[in-house]
């Protein structure tokens, strides 16, 4: 996985190249054992030139945010509909992307902001996460870091394991890191 992670570049205004806009909160979910939560989708098309076929790629827990919601509120209440975790104890922001996506089969412009969110244990209830989904749900897992960067399953974005190995060493950044 690629170290694209930088807390030096500037966030500023990106161009939404006449693209919907589409805000989001996601999490960086840790258990006590430094565990990360990822969630698996399948894409609406192949993600890798390399592979025909694959569409699988894992992807933080989080989602849109609603009217009237800051980014804060959004991301304790997603955790809540996808894994079934009420009152998530949210640290600071930690990340931001900005970028075009085909989400739910739909082209739009994603800002999503990042936040740190260390659960007390690593049960969670992802029983409504396919009913609040629109591209299929393929799996749940807790990932030991080094799990995942031997594993060659796709994470999106390429910078959140390097983001999540910084966070589990206890460097916060004192500014959100922009993700590629």
């Amino acid at each position: 996985m690629s170290d694209f992670p930088t807390s030096d570049l500037p966030l500023g205004n990106v161009p939404l190249g006449g693209l919907p806009p589409r805000d989001t909160a996601r999490a960086v979910v840790f258990d006590p054992d430094g565990r990360l939560l990822l969630i698996a989708y399948e894409a609406s098309r192949d993600i890798d030139p390399a592979r025909p076929g694959f569409r699988r790629f894992w992807f933080t827990p989080g989602g849109g945010i609603e009217a009237g919601e800051t980014p804060e509120i959004a991301v304790v209440r997603e955790l809540q509909e996808e894994i079934g975790v009420r009152d998530a104890p949210r640290g600071p922001l930690v990340a931001r992307r900005e970028v075009p996506l085909t989400l739910f089969r739909r082209h739009c412009f994603v800002r999503e902001r990042y936040f740190i969110v260390r659960l007390p244990s690593p049960e969670i209830d992802t029983g409504l996460l396919a009913a609040t989904e629109n591209d299929p749900v393929l799996d749940v897992r807790w990932w030991t870091l080094d799990e995942l960067a031997a594993s060659g399953e796709l994470v999106d974005p390429a910078g959140i394991i390097t983001l999540a190995r910084r966070l589990l060493a206890g460097d916060i950044p004192p500014a959100p890191v922009r993700l590629a």
